[in-house]
């Protein structure tokens, strides 16, 4: 999009504080609400396609692109905060990033990969054909209902974290043990 072309997403309910610094393709669809902040990236590709839910806030430094494959976010979800994130989808690639869900601190989701509804990807972390299971979000009090979460730094290959579920890892996640997030987060006891 040209600079004027960015500075008019605000009349499709798209805050953009600082047009100049941030790049769009012209076909990315756009629910109301989403945020876009400065030195953030949204490329299509070779027919790719992107669509971003309502709501969603894409931090500084976050890069989406969709190079012949398809990225799709839902809504309130919550994109490169603490360091910006790395999204990309070459053909014939699928990466759905589901409701409310988290990915921060510098990590990466190539390949195809689905991060489910309030599952969370936290910290620099390399994904590649991952699944995330659905679950409620991280503000839910009872950790064991909340979406599948990786958490750590290092590379994340072929695996499945299913609701209420973590792994953690700084290295191969292969290697690391799934526990339940209530491991990490005790229940309060009433």
């Amino acid at each position: 999009m040209t600079l004027a072309e960015t500075r008019a997403l605000a009349d499709r309910q798209v805050v953009v504080p600082d047009p100049g610094s941030t790049l769009v393709s012209s076909s990315i669809r756009f629910g109301s609400g989403v945020v876009l902040w400065p030195n953030t990236t949204l490329q299509c590709l070779d027919g790719g396609a992107i669509a971003i839910g309502p709501g969603t806030i894409i931090f500084p430094g976050t890069r989406v692109v969709a190079s012949g494959g398809v990225v799709t976010v839902g809504s309130g979800a919550e994109l490169g905060e603490e360091g910006g994130f790395t999204i990309k989808a070459d053909a014939p690639s699928t990466i759905r990033i589901g409701d409310g869900a988290r990915l921060l601190g510098g990590g990466s989701l190539t390949l195809s990969n689905t991060v489910g509804t309030g599952a969370q990807v936290l910290g620099p972390i390399r994904c590649r054909n991952c699944r995330l299971g659905d679950g409620d979000s991280y503000r839910e009090p009872d950790p064991d209902l909340r979406g599948g979460v990786l958490k750590g730094s290092g590379v994340a290959h072929d695996l499945h974290v299913p609701q209420g579920h973590v792994i953690q890892s700084f290295g191969l996640f292969a290697e690391a043990p799934l526990r339940r997030q209530s491991y990490f987060h005790p229940k309060r006891q009433t």
